[in-house]
């Protein structure tokens, strides 16, 4: 038990955060139920596959400054070919625009590990390439959505085994990340390539001694960014019903949530839990202030601080560790 909460703490702690956050919430606006939770879920669902992008990128011990811009360009990619297409194609287009985002990633990876420029550098060019081929598909917000994709994350989850009750406090966004993520990140990190990732981002020399090839691992997690920030496109565009080619406010979000997720800028330590966690308690954060009908700019200024203090936290930490 003791081992647990010490590993864990960080975690636990967050989630401690999160539901008195949620009484706060419930305090401000005593009507607050499946509606807000809901709402709460779709505006955190495109910072949340943000997130869990940059956090397998830090956790290789590497940063991609290009997950907002190849967001839109798998939400521009999905809108413009599913304005007009049937329910079935979509279902293909889906499959298509996720391989345009494992390449997009791909590229970056590979871009940095063969050329051996810093990641940080590579990444910002690469922001201004895929932002540039965004707008190449789609001048401004238009196109379509499938409605079986919208439906995935409208209302909430309904099981026959549950009183309706509960499960209309289930939100399918909030479904849909657990899943999703489930799938693709849980296997990876108990396999062979989650050790590579974790190993090449806390000790490169004693990977490379351990016979962990660096530049695949390093191409593989940034692929993976990819895969995820494309993921976070499409829901992006499943919540608008429509392609957004400029990249939104998820870069310096994800860094803010990788931080204050408990995940070391270094690389090699933390996981994903937490990161997720943390989007959902700055998006909560967000939607009291809204509530409490703060301003909208001095929510953005409080916002923003938010995120620049988390992150400057975050680096503080990071080099005290290199200096030990």
């Amino acid at each position: 038990m003791t081992q647990t909460l010490a590993k864990h703490g960080w975690t636990l702690g967050l989630a401690a955060l999160f539901a008195a956050l949620l009484i706060l919430t419930k305090m401000i606006q005593p009507d607050f139920g499946l509606s807000g939770l809901d709402s709460l879920g779709r505006a955190a669902l495109p910072f949340a596959f943000a997130t869990a992008a940059m956090t397998v990128v830090v956790l290789a011990g590497g940063i991609d400054l290009s997950v907002a811009s190849m967001m839109a360009v798998a939400s521009v990619t999905g809108a413009r070919l599913m304005d007009g297409a049937t329910e079935t194609e979509a279902v293909w287009i889906v499959g298509f625009v996720l391989v345009v985002g494992l390449c997009m990633g791909a590229i970056n990876g590979a871009l940095i590990v063969f050329t051996r420029v810093p990641d940080i550098v590579v990444t910002l060019s690469m922001l201004f390439v895929w932002e540039g081929t965004a707008l190449l598909i789609l001048q401004g917000p238009e196109g379509g959505c499938a409605v079986w994709l919208t439906n995935l994350i409208l209302g909430g989850l309904t099981l026959p085994l549950l009183p309706e009750g509960l499960t209309n406090w289930l939100p399918k966004s909030v479904v849909l990340v657990i899943v999703v993520l489930g799938v693709i990140w849980v296997p990876i990190r108990r396999s062979k390539l989650g050790l590579s990732i974790y190993a090449v981002g806390s000790d490169p020399l004693a990977a490379y001694r351990s016979g962990v090839s660096l530049g695949q691992t390093r191409i593989i997690a940034y692929a993976l960014a990819g895969l995820l920030a494309a993921l976070g496109g499409l829901s992006l565009t499943m919540s608008t019903g429509i392609g957004e080619p400029i990249p939104g406010p998820y870069l310096m979000a994800s860094v803010a949530a990788v931080v204050l997720g408990g995940v070391a800028l270094t690389g090699g330590k933390g996981g994903l839990m937490g990161p997720i966690l943390a989007v959902f308690v700055l998006r909560l954060v967000r939607m009291d202030l809204t509530l409490l009908s703060v301003d909208p700019n001095v929510t953005t200024i409080i916002e923003g601080t938010i995120m620049v203090v988390v992150v400057m936290f975050g680096g503080l930490l990071a080099l005290r560790g290199r200096i030990r």
